[in-house]
């Protein structure tokens, strides 16, 4: 990697200082373009050659049947057999009951369960999509270079990691930060769907590929994803870049920061509603 992770974070600062100060910009084609390997695909609609009119709402919330997985769903699929966690009435219970999950192959190497860690009452929750090494040797989530960077995203767009809930999809780490695999995925996001459950935030943002699919229940690329709200359960959802692909693509900074602004216009807008 050419840049530091401190000249990335220090450049990426003081790219939001300055379009926090002039909202329209051109996102040209060429900007977004890469050679990264990163699961990512462009899409035409989430290019614009134009500058965006002001008055104009930079977005609606969207779902449809494909992207929005129902509650019968979520419950099916909890409901397959009946466990201890399943009764949890806080996030402190839930992690007590399934901390040594045996479910998977992951625990065999994992050193620690990275069950999540924030406000159990969190408005905003943020969902990646597994432990990398820093993480599993923690047992905190987005403690690494992405956590880093992750940080500065929500700061610039005032949130703390604090009043915030940060988790994945998977609570154990794939060897060699590999891909999640669909096993490991679907013996682990029924404790997230429980998290989400026991949180209830008014928004949700969904870092990367398998953490926006596994919940939206969509095969679609993240390129076609983000850029405008879904819903998952009847929460309003966000999709963006993961950190980790904005570290070795600070190109794609620029769409990040048009999503967290969307993300923080509507949260706004939900807690002006309570």
């Amino acid at each position: 990697m050419s840049e530091s992770v401190e000249e990335i974070l220090s450049d990426f600062e003081n790219y939001l200082k300055y379009y926090k100060k002039n909202y329209n910009y051109l996102i040209n084609k060429d900007e977004l373009k890469s050679d990264s390997s990163y699961d990512f695909e462009l899409s035409e609609a989430n290019i614009t050659n134009e500058v965006k009119d002001k008055t104009e709402t930079p977005y609606s919330v969207t779902s449809t049947e494909n992207e929005m997985p129902k509650k019968s769903e979520v419950k099916k699929v909890q409901a397959v057999e009946k466990e201890n966690w399943m009764n949890a009435k806080n996030l402190l219970e839930l992690k007590e009951e399934i901390s040594d999950c045996k479910k998977c192959k992951l625990w065999e190497t994992r050193k620690n369960f990275v069950f999540g860690e924030g406000n159990p009452n969190a408005n905003l929750v943020v969902v990646g999509e597994a432990p990398g090494a820093d993480e599993d040797e923690q047992g905190m989530p987005f403690v690494g270079r992405a956590g880093k960077l992750l940080t500065e995203i929500l700061k610039a767009v005032n949130f703390t990691r604090e009043e915030v809930f940060i988790c994945n999809i998977l609570k154990s780490r794939p060897p060699g930060n590999r891909n999640p695999e669909p096993d490991e995925i679907k013996a682990c996001e029924p404790y997230l769907f429980k998290q989400l459950d026991l949180i209830k935030p008014k928004i949700i943002l969904a870092v990367g590929t398998f953490a926006s699919q596994t919940l939206l229940r969509s095969k679609e690329p993240l390129g076609k994803l983000r850029g405008k709200f879904h819903e998952y359960n009847g929460i309003p959802m966000m999709v963006t870049f993961h950190p980790a692909a904005l570290l070795r693509n600070p190109n794609w900074k620029r769409p990040t920061w048009e999503d967290v602004q969307m993300l923080r216009a509507e949260y706004d807008r939900l807690m002006k509603k309570k």
